[in-house]
């Protein structure tokens, strides 16, 4: 167990959160060791450099996190973490390559109840990225095992082939379900999504990740879900039973709705936005027609969408948040709350029915078909 003895010679001070770094490139351990030993909540007491090295300290000693690369050679780190979660749930955060098998990867660990996973820096670390970096452990390690929830989604195997064929014509009525996420977001979706009706409104989805992340977790929820999954586009013509992520990069997805159909429009990050796609501007483009909408913000570090929440509730719009006994992390719900911008708080194994039932009105004597796992 690398560096465990230098560590753990120093005092415990009771007040920092303890992590296990597990990676086995020695460069890597000491670049996150010196990232996260700079923040006063955080104490990293040891290093391992496989999965064995890090199965045989936590049968002796417990952390509060553990931070987890995911390409290591003998037991992967995706290996790892199922029996992690199976044995002894516990708060890891994922480290993970851009590339696109790292990116699919990623998205398998958070499905698996990773609560979060960042990019390896390839280059210079500039001092924002530090700081998200220590935020969003010491968040994971403040987050509950029993909340550390393993999606049940069925892992189809395969290429991904093209969307399915979509509705012969756009949702015309006017009716939209917009969902915001960030930690513990893939899983929580692969929990909502799927209990929502193939043939409902159309759903966009704004979920924190990088672009290579979306684009993983898109072709897995459109190979896992029995409706058309995609990333919004420019211009998009959004039919009944679509699902769309809007994607990573520079620009936010927003809407607008003209001659009576709903088309996604992708706008700059100008003026500049913490997050980017942010919940925040999806939610404000859609302030007009509030009367449509069902909204809804589920677990995430942070306050993104809280206040695009309340002006759609403020103009008509049906809200939702997820409660905090099921949150991995209470953040953007609590923050809506608190502007008094949920109007329904719910557990996430209920919030799929309630966005259902909250467009029924406009569907009654019509028959309902529930999305298949």
């Amino acid at each position: 167990m690398a560096h465990s003895r230098e560590t753990n010679a120093s005092p415990r001070l009771p007040h920092r959160k303890t992590v296990l770094i597990v990676d086995d490139s020695r460069t890597a351990r000491a670049w996150l060791r010196g990232v996260l030993s700079g923040d006063d909540r955080l104490e990293v007491v040891a290093e391992a450099g496989d999965a064995i090295e890090a199965r045989d300290f936590l049968r002796q000693t417990s952390v509060d996190v553990l931070t987890l690369d995911i390409e290591m050679p003998g037991m992967s780190g995706l290996d790892f973490l199922s029996r992690l979660m199976g044995a002894r749930p516990m708060p890891v955060v994922m480290m993970s390559s851009l590339t696109a098998a790292g990116s699919e990867a990623a998205i398998q660990a958070l499905s698996r109840g990773a609560v979060d996973c960042m990019v390896k820096p390839t280059s210079g670390c500039p001092e924002v990225v530090v700081r998200d970096i220590r935020d969003r452990v010491h968040q994971a390690a403040c987050t509950r095992p029993e909340n550390l929830r393993v999606s049940s989604q069925p892992a189809r195997s395969g290429p991904v082939t093209a969307p399915r064929d979509r509705a012969p014509h756009p949702c015309l009525r006017g009716d939209i379900v917009l969902i915001g996420a960030s930690t513990g977001g893939v899983a929580a979706l692969e929990t909502v999504l799927p209990a929502l009706d193939c043939d409902g409104p159309p759903v966009v989805v704004v979920q924190h990740m990088p672009h290579n992340f979306l684009v993983s977790f898109c072709d897995r929820l459109d190979r896992c879900l029995n409706r058309p999954v995609m990333l919004a586009a420019e211009g998009l013509t959004l039919a009944r039973g679509d699902i769309v992520l809007a994607p990573g990069g520079d620009r936010h997805t927003t809407l607008v709705r003209q001659g009576g159909a709903w088309h996604c429009r992708l706008v700059p990050n100008l003026p500049r936005h913490l997050h980017c796609p942010a919940v925040d501007v999806l939610f404000a483009s859609a302030e007009s027609e509030a009367r449509h909408v069902s909204a809804a913000l589920l677990t995430g570090l942070g306050k993104d969408g809280a206040d695009g929440l309340l002006r759609l509730s403020r103009n008509g719009a049906t809200t939702f948040g997820q409660d905090a006994a099921t949150c991995v992390v209470y953040g953007m719900p609590r923050a809506a709350a608190k502007l008094g911008a949920v109007q329904h708080e719910l557990p996430l194994d209920r919030i799929g029915a309630a966005l259902n039932a909250s467009r029924q009105p406009r569907e009654r004597g019509a028959g309902r078909r529930m999305c298949a796992r």
